[in-house]
């Protein structure tokens, strides 16, 4: 059995990635959330896997957005790259899958070489899964710009990959640069 592995542009992938991200985030399911309320942007690049040709039933099983953010970091300019919208079809967890996609998200990220920390927002139930896979928690404050401006961002647990910086804390504004 081969897997293959597609990172692609945001934009033009999102018909492939749409139906499996509705199928696990449903949204009369996402607006009961604590997060239901948050504009999230589209994803810079995606990274796909397919289903193996010899599966029962065919189509994208899994599901990493890939994000580019001239933030700033306690003040100081910083380029980061983002996790979002990690998602795996419900008949295809438990095997691996999202920690290939998520790595691959990394190496791209890393790949990037201007990219300084990767961060990502997740709920409780999926801390774990992130800690054993090298993310730590943020213990600062994240601005992020939604609908209504820009807000303390609340909603969902930061996490952040290490590249070349370990930010553990201060403040993280992904509203852009003020000059």
């Amino acid at each position: 059995m081969s897997i293959e592995i597609d990172v692609l542009n945001g934009d033009s992938s999102w018909p492939r990635a749409e139906p499996l991200l509705q199928a696990v985030w449903p949204r009369a399911e996402i607006e009961k959330l604590p997060w239901g309320h948050v504009k999230w942007a589209h994803a810079d690049l995606r990274v796909l896997i397919d289903v193996p040709e010899d599966a029962a039933q065919p189509g994208l099983l899994c599901h990493v957005g890939i994000y580019f953010r001239t933030a700033t970091w306690d003040g100081r300019k910083v380029e980061i790259g983002g996790i979002g919208g990690v998602s795996t079809r419900a008949d295809c967890r438990g095997r691996g899958y999202a920690t290939l996609a998520l790595n691959a998200a990394i190496r791209t990220l890393r790949d990037h070489e201007a990219v300084r920390f990767a961060m990502l927002f997740c709920e409780p139930r999926n801390e774990a899964f992130y800690q054993t896979r090298g993310w730590h928690p943020f213990q600062g404050e994240v601005y992020a710009e939604q609908p209504e401006g820009k807000i303390r961002f609340q909603a969902m647990a930061p996490y952040v990959f290490d590249f070349t910086r370990k930010p553990r804390d201060g403040i993280i504004d992904l509203c852009g640069l003020p000059w």
